[in-house]
């Protein structure tokens, strides 16, 4: 019975990490190094660190799951909770993340980090929500809530989705603290970011693919 058990959970804990994988991506908008992103909307929208999309470009360079890359153009940005926006165009829908809400999560809950780290692409790893607490700054929020978990990030997992069990998008992974706890900006803060751009949902038209480095 209890194998029985265990295989069941297994089972969906990895069916809620593979519904999240399509939705990932590489993101490189420095020369040297790259992160993560996460397909927010299915018009191409891309959520990524603000640290991961150098401050002197307005464009990135994003390889999606299937390995189509598109020259993405940065929306917008918002240095201090280190959040930022691309936006990629091509025929058709893309694969999008199921966004879930962050207000609900709860301590010790099992949580998954999904990204690049060393420049291996689409890694997992595991933990649990260690803490909610909130992050200072010396900008005109001076403090926002964020995600503590022990689930083991590395550079190349930034702007890599936090996943729930249900397979949602519960946070963006942004930074080491303390050498083995990782930060993360919860999907609540993403929504609101977003909203605040005022990026109406786009119409789909066929656009050309660029692969090209900038």
């Amino acid at each position: 019975m209890m194998s029985n058990l265990n295989g069941t959970l297994s089972a969906a804990l990895a069916a809620a990490v593979d519904a999240v994988r399509p939705s990932l991506a590489v993101v490189e908008g420095r020369r040297m190094g790259a992160g993560a992103g996460v397909m927010w909307r299915a018009d191409g929208l891309v959520l990524t660190n603000n640290h991961v999309v150098s401050s002197r470009r307005d464009h990135a360079r994003v390889t999606l799951a299937d390995d189509r890359q598109f020259r993405a153009r940065v929306l917008g940005r918002d240095p201090e909770v280190d959040l930022a926006v691309l936006q990629i165009e091509a025929e058709g829908e893309f694969p999008a993340a199921s966004i879930g809400e962050s207000a609900r999560l709860r301590v010790g809950e099992l949580v998954f980090a999904i990204g690049h780290p060393w420049g291996l692409r689409d890694t997992v790893t595991g933990g649990i929500v260690s803490h909610l607490t909130t992050a200072h700054t010396d900008g005109p929020r001076r403090a926002f809530p964020v995600i503590r978990t022990d689930a083991r990030l590395a550079p190349g997992n930034s702007g890599g989705p936090l996943v729930n069990a249900a397979g949602e998008v519960v946070g963006l992974n942004a930074m080491i603290f303390g050498g083995d706890q990782g930060i993360a900006i919860p999907s609540d803060l993403a929504v609101e970011f977003i909203a605040g751009l005022g990026l109406a949902q786009a119409e789909k038209e066929a656009a050309p693919v660029h692969a090209e480095w900038l």
